[in-house]
């Protein structure tokens, strides 16, 4: 049976998710199983992954699910303004890719130049940039963390780390947030940071430093300098929306639930249950496209056709009542999830690392330097960006009491 062909695929668009994702997956496992028929924009078949078994079945076998987007059968239906290719784009010269022994190559300088970044430094930076965000809000007693200090904060510490200058950090988060956002300004910020990054790998190219990028030129496997630029890329949009997303479902959970209220005067394991279980409940990467047949296989109970695309409904997996038996348990230290991916195509693991540093450094700096934080507006008004890949707090508006800024005294 092919997507377009199974009875009643759902239509997978932004609003299905934005309220209810936890419903949503759980009609669709009901009415579907573990592999669900569903409906691109412009009626672009697909299936979506939400069974933890067959999404660790095909993140594992990347010969038979492959990342080589060629592959896929509905490319003569695909128009040139598809509003998804963004997110499911022709084949680049970049990490997400490139399959096979090339891929691992590639895999291992990203572990290499990212491995070798001093966690006291990353520390360091995480804090100054955080306190420098507070700084422009905590005198006036109000603020939308998400979009004031969430969105703000991670794609600053990545530049830190790739080798960009201070001063040049806020036209970045400018035009990554603008990439990201997909609307008007989405090309120029995409311009703006692929040329920001040329001119740096170029730079670098000439005169090395301690930094990510000289790390990532050094390496011997004979990389170009597009490839290492599209890598780079690559690794900041991914490294910095989610990020940003970790920091605002947090606080949310945080400022929401009774059982994190005493997080918020000083308690620090809270701060680590509250970001593991957001990573289970409310992942901010919901869903990730894709995965392509190689050839005629079965899935859950599937017929799949060579080409057909699977979409990685990693929250979907998260919540499969057959691995969570008891939903309403807290997750404790489990970290079995599949927020970070899972096989050679996963996140690797010192940019886990990096990411998790960059959100509990930045929850800790709003805690201590906002100790009183608490939401203006009723928790049931909030609301969710409209988007069925990455989930994440349209604004989270919160009061304080006002204290001055910190200046420079923080660095």
């Amino acid at each position: 049976m092919s997507p377009a062909s199974a009875p009643h695929p759902v239509h997978f668009s932004g609003p299905l998710l934005q309220d209810d994702p936890a419903g949503v997956y759980r009609n669709m496992r009901r009415d579907h199983g573990s592999v669900v028929p569903v409906i691109l924009d412009g009626d672009v078949p697909a299936w979506l992954v939400v069974g933890y078994r067959e999404l660790h079945q095909i993140t594992g076998d990347p010969v038979l699910f492959s990342r080589d987007s060629d592959l896929w059968n509905q490319w003569e239906n695909i128009p040139d303004d598809w509003p998804l290719l963004p997110m499911i784009g022709r084949k680049q010269p970049s990490i997400l890719y490139t399959v096979g022994e090339r891929h691992r190559e590639r895999a291992g300088m990203l572990v290499d130049a990212l491995e070798a970044v001093d966690p006291f430094e990353l520390r360091g930076y995480a804090e100054k940039f955080a306190d420098e965000l507070i700084d422009g809000i905590c005198p006036r007693g109000a603020a939308d963390i998400t979009n004031e200090f969430a969105a703000l904060l991670p794609v600053r510490v990545l530049a830190r780390l790739y080798g960009f200058s201070d001063e040049q950090g806020p036209a970045l988060v400018t035009a990554l947030n603008d990439m990201i956002d997909g609307r008007e300004r989405a090309l120029a910020g995409q311009t703006h940071l692929f040329t920001s990054m040329t001119e740096l790998v170029a730079a670098r190219r000439k005169e090395p430093a301690d930094d990510v990028v000289s790390r990532m030129l050094a390496d011997t496997s004979g990389f170009t300098d597009e490839e290492i630029v599209q890598d780079l890329m690559v690794m900041m949009a991914a490294g910095h929306q989610p990020t940003a997303d970790w920091i605002g479902n947090s606080l949310h959970l945080m400022l929401t639930d009774t059982r994190f209220a005493a997080s918020l005067f000083g308690g620090r394991n809270s701060v680590a249950e509250a970001m593991n279980e957001v990573l289970w409940e409310d992942t901010p990467t919901q869903n990730v496209a894709g995965r392509w047949a190689s050839r005629d296989t079965q899935l859950g109970g599937r017929r799949i056709r060579v080409g057909d695309m699977l979409l990685l409904g990693l929250q979907g997996a998260n919540s499969d009542p057959q691995v969570r038996t008891d939903g309403s348990a807290l997750t404790g230290g489990n970290s079995a999830h599949f927020s970070f991916g899972h096989g050679e195509h996963r996140c690797p693991f010192p940019a886990q690392e990096i990411s998790e540093v960059i959100a509990r450094t930045g929850i800790e700096v709003v805690l201590d330097r906002l100790p009183d934080i608490d939401l203006a507006v009723p928790a049931a008004s909030l609301s969710r960006r409209p988007s069925p890949w990455l989930r994440g707090m349209s604004e989270l508006p919160v009061t304080f009491t006002p204290t001055p800024a910190l200046g420079g005294s923080h660095t």
